[in-house]
């Protein structure tokens, strides 16, 4: 760019005339010489005027065209250092396909909310992290049975000197595809502060993490869960996932410190992935 008043055989457009032509905002045209992606041809050392050339008509349109469909500042300025357009265009096109992936998944989830009433389930869509957790795995006669398991886990942990962590995080994890009328798998996990060495039924592991699952609330009796549990897997049917592992119930408020079930809290977390 000449900063300096010299002799220009090609023709030359006041601001205001640029701005007019080009149906461009003089602030735009400002910021985009501040910035070095369009500089003016000349500007009048005496008055400061600054002049457009037609020669930066195609420039100051091609610029216009790749913000209109999304470029920013610095990918712009790449492309008239000479990085390839198509290279940008690709990455760009991928970025809005996953963001219209996101935005329909959102779609969905709103148009199932509003099919909805209060008094049904909502879900939340969320990492589940890594565990360290001290576990005891039982085949029970029904669902009934599963509180016979927790005096016994805890005494053997008592003994073994488990610290739970903070916040508590106590889950069941269910092995067996589908609901079970008798014989249930179930795995009993408490999370704790470090692992132990193995004792009789009482085992440690550390359990991975889960990128995503499904998880609602269920406010009441555990008799009335399975209500929870068919809101949940009909939400990953509609929504474009299946379950891709072993479903859980996490225990936050039960009859070890609320007086009445209304108040028990369950969150059932169902492990998923896109399909």
């Amino acid at each position: 760019m000449e900063r300096e008043c010299q002799k220009v055989e090609e023709m030359l457009y006041r601001i205001g005339m640029f701005s007019k032509m080009n149906q461009v905002t003089i602030k735009a045209l400002r910021y985009y010489d501040e910035v070095g992606l369009l500089r003016p041809r000349f500007i009048d050392p005496d008055n400061g005027y600054r002049y457009y050339s037609s020669s930066q008509l195609e420039p100051l349109h091609r610029l216009l065209a790749l913000r209109r469909i999304g470029y920013s500042i610095e990918e712009i300025k790449r492309v008239q250092e000479g990085e390839s357009e198509q290279r940008i265009l690709q990455r760009k096109k991928q970025q809005l396909l996953k963001e219209i992936s996101e935005r329909m998944s959102m779609l969905s989830q709103i148009e199932g909310y509003l099919q909805q009433d209060e008094a049904n389930y909502h879900m939340v869509i969320k990492k589940i992290p890594e565990v360290k957790v001290a576990t005891m795995r039982k085949i029970i006669p029904n669902y009934g049975e599963l509180s016979s398991i927790m005096p016994e886990m805890g005494a053997q942990m008592e003994a073994a000197g488990c610290v739970c962590s903070m916040p508590e995080y106590c889950f069941n994890i269910y092995h067996d595809n589908g609901f079970m009328e008798e014989n249930v798998d179930v795995e009993v996990c408490e999370a704790v502060t470090e692992m132990k060495d193995d004792v009789g039924d009482l085992k440690f592991k550390c359990i991975d993490e889960i990128p995503e699952a499904v998880c609602t609330m269920h406010k009441g009796s555990y008799e009335s869960l399975p209500k929870a549990f068919g809101a949940a897997i009909k939400f990953v049917e509609n929504n474009g996932y299946e379950i891709s592992g072993s479903i859980r119930e996490n225990y936050i408020d039960g009859m070890w410190n609320k007086d009445s079930e209304e108040d028990w809290l369950t969150e059932i977390q169902i492990p998923v992935k896109k399909i």
